[in-house]
């Protein structure tokens, strides 16, 4: 049987609209004592952080662009996709209804705004994968539009870049991702990437592994290398916050590899900003915790 967890949806929703997470916000305050004081690359982040704690304090959205609410359930055998999916939306409309959440959901025919933030099947977005156990698992990700526009997908070799199909030639590609951006993607960011797969399962990667901690660190020692590499030489070419100039350009980059066909090497980069709204919710056995 599947139970009604609508009023713990919102809830999700507002703590991912309202309360930035505590290892993004510790990493834009290390970022603020890494810029020059009077500069606009430290002026721009403290006042995120005003912004942040002002949201936090009187439950407003972080940004206006409150994005697309993007889901990842982990439900036990025998719940109902389908309930599960209806109680997600319901919570979408509510929290619509209390301003949590923008209306952003418009069709791309007509142009018409559905008020509500529905809209068919993919608005918002819920995947959903039965796992073992009885908890159920449900990850919020709210991705604003700049952020989402100035995402990449690469397919090695890419001859401008003079990069090959292997870790190198991953790194020169993901470099040019987050120079193209500027600062048009509200920089500082946190770059997703995948390395493999097709080009939707690419997409889809490099957003589930942005719901990893800022400060954790890859389990393949050759990832973990790399991101750390990517997020110091990001942080090297003075785009700086909002694209302000500083040192200040990436808070940290998190990748994962996928199988591939041996014709295709995708690389894909799904950027973030640094409104890095994600939460996750656990029920098990009647209770209920926010992460």
């Amino acid at each position: 049987m599947t139970p009604d967890l609508t009023p713990q949806f919102l809830e999700l929703i507002r703590l991912a609209a309202t309360d930035l997470p505590p290892d993004v916000e510790a990493a834009l305050r290390q970022a603020v004592e890494q810029e020059e004081p009077g500069s606009a690359a430290r002026g721009a982040l403290e006042t995120i952080l005003k912004n942040v704690e002002l949201s936090r304090a009187n439950q407003t959205p972080i940004c206006q662009d409150t994005g697309t609410p993007i889901f990842y359930v982990y439900h036990p055998e025998g719940w109902s996709t389908r309930k599960l999916r209806q109680q997600i939306e319901e919570a979408v409309v509510q929290a619509t209804q209390k301003s949590y959440l923008r209306p952003n959901s418009v069709d791309s025919l007509s142009g018409k705004n559905s008020g509500n933030n529905l809209g068919g099947n993919y608005f918002p977005t819920i995947h959903f994968e039965e796992v073992e156990g009885d908890a159920l698992t449900v990850d919020l990700m709210l991705k604003g539009g700049g952020c989402e526009n100035v995402g990449a997908q690469y397919s090695l070799p890419y001859n401008t870049l003079k990069a090959g199909r292997d870790l190198e030639g991953v790194r020169r590609v993901v470099l040019d991702a987050v120079h193209q951006a500027q600062g048009q993607g509200c920089a500082p960011g946190i770059l997703g990437v995948a390395i493999g797969g097709d080009r939707g399962s690419g997409y889809y990667a490099s957003k589930e592994v942005l719901f990893r901690r800022l400060d954790d660190e890859n389990e393949n020692p050759e990832l973990a290398h790399l991101e750390k590499r990517l997020t110091e030489e990001a942080n090297q070419l003075g785009i700086g916050p909002m694209g302000f100039g500083g040192k200040t350009t990436v808070l940290g980059t998190k990748i994962t590899a996928l199988n591939r066909l041996p014709a295709s090497y995708f690389v894909t980069v799904s950027y973030m900003c640094w409104a890095y709204r994600r939460r996750r919710m656990v029920w098990q056995d009647g209770n209920v915790s926010f992460e």
